[in-house]
């Protein structure tokens, strides 16, 4: 048996305001956005957004259904857009935000995306052979910037395990 560690290092900024210009107007668009979500049941609202390497802009929200688990996050409905619209163009740096409208004061710190969308966009930065730059937050408070999305999925299920 051999013991191995697995480590990633991330930017965590106080607040938007020490983020480069581009970056804090990308989180401000992301939270812009997260006022569209559709989320009735959760109270949850979600945004994305994200700059292409064709400069082209991308919005997601998440968006529930009475049926759950229909719904689809915010983050998936982003990428969705971005291939449909700019296929094989790699997304440069997505911004995702948050509104928890049952508990607001839990709001001012940065969420991660859920296990379905690390999988998501872990396949998409193969896919276009690029990778995602994530800036997560609330709607205030605490930044994290990840360089690689797929260092939230060191074990991904991927296209080669398929044979």
């Amino acid at each position: 048996m051999s013991a191995k560690t697995y480590k990633f290092s991330y930017e965590r900024h106080t607040d938007a305001q020490t983020l480069t210009p581009a970056d804090r107007n990308l989180l401000q668009q992301a939270r812009d956005v997260t006022r569209k979500a559709y989320a009735p049941y959760s109270q949850f609202f979600v945004g994305a957004a994200a700059r292409l390497q064709n400069g082209a802009l991308v919005y997601g929200t998440n968006q529930e259904n009475a049926a759950y688990p229909v719904g689809i996050c915010a983050e998936r409905v982003l990428l969705s857009v971005a291939a449909m619209e700019h296929t094989d163009v790699p997304v440069e740096v997505m911004a995702v935000s948050y509104f928890n409208q049952s508990n607001p004061e839990a709001g001012n710190h940065p969420i991660s995306p859920c296990g379905m969308c690390r999988q998501y966009i872990s396949e998409y930065e193969q896919r276009t052979g690029h990778p995602i730059r994530l800036i997560l937050s609330g709607m205030e408070g605490e930044v994290y910037v990840i360089e690689k999305a797929s260092q939230l999925l060191p074990f991904r299920f991927g296209m080669e395990d398929l044979g």
